[in-house]
C-alpha cells in the first residue's frame, strides 16, 4: 500500500506563527497610543485620569483626616495607627502629583457616577468618632475598604501608569484593612 504524498511546502509565514505573533502585535499597537492628545478635545476639562487621581487624593486625605480624628480622641491607638495613616499621607502625596490634583489640592472630588456612601457623607469630625476603640477601628476598616473597592474598579479604566498606582494603593488598602481588624481583636 502506498504513502500518500505530502503536501507541496509553503511559501510564507505558517499559521501557528501567525496565531503566536498576531496578540503580540495587537498589544503592542494598543500600548503605543500614548498620552499624545488630551482626552477633553481641547475643551480645557481635566481629562478622566486627572479627574480619577484627584478624587483619589481627595480621598486619601479626607482618610488621613479620619485617622487624625481617632488618634485625638483614642491617644492609645496612636501607636497602632500612626504608620497607617503615614502610608495614606504618602497615597495623598502620591495622586496629588497628576495634573489637576496638583493643581487644585484642597479640591473635593467631583461629582461621578460612583455615588458611594463615603463619597456623600462629609469626613466625620471629633464628635463622630466612636467611644469605643474597637468601633472606631471597625469605622476606618470599612472606610479604608470602600475607599480601596473603589480605587479597584477604577484601575480597570485608566491608563497604565495610574492603573499601577490605584492598583498599589487599593492592595495597601487593603492590607490597612487586614491590620485595622486584627487590632480590634
Amino acid at each position: 500500500m502506498p504513502f500518500p504524498s505530502s503536501p507541496p511546502a509553503r511559501s510564507g509565514p505558517r499559521r501557528r506563527i501567525l496565531l503566536a505573533v498576531a496578540p503580540a502585535a495587537l498589544l503592542a499597537a494598543g500600548c503605543s497610543a500614548g498620552p499624545g492628545k488630551p482626552e477633553d478635545g481641547g475643551s480645557g476639562r481635566p481629562s478622566a485620569a486627572d479627574r480619577t487621581r484627584a478624587r483619589a487624593a481627595a480621598d486619601s486625605r479626607e482618610l488621613a483626616e479620619r485617622y487624625d480624628a481617632v488618634v485625638a480622641a483614642h491617644p492609645g491607638l496612636a501607636g497602632r495607627l500612626g504608620p497607617l495613616r503615614a502610608e495614606v499621607a504618602a497615597h495623598a502625596r502620591a495622586f496629588g502629583e497628576g495634573g489637576a490634583a496638583k493643581a487644585s489640592p484642597s479640591a473635593s472630588p467631583s461629582p461621578s457616577g460612583s455615588g458611594t456612601a463615603a463619597a456623600a457623607s462629609p469626613a466625620p469630625t471629633r464628635a463622630a468618632v466612636p467611644v469605643k476603640e474597637k468601633d472606631a477601628l471597625a469605622e476606618l476598616a470599612v472606610a479604608e475598604r470602600e475607599i480601596a473597592d473603589r480605587r479597584t474598579r477604577e484601575l480597570l479604566d485608566a491608563a497604565d501608569e495610574l492603573a499601577r498606582l490605584l492598583a498599589s494603593v487599593a492592595a495597601a488598602g487593603a492590607a490597612h484593612v487586614y491590620l485595622l481588624t486584627e487590632a480590634g481583636r
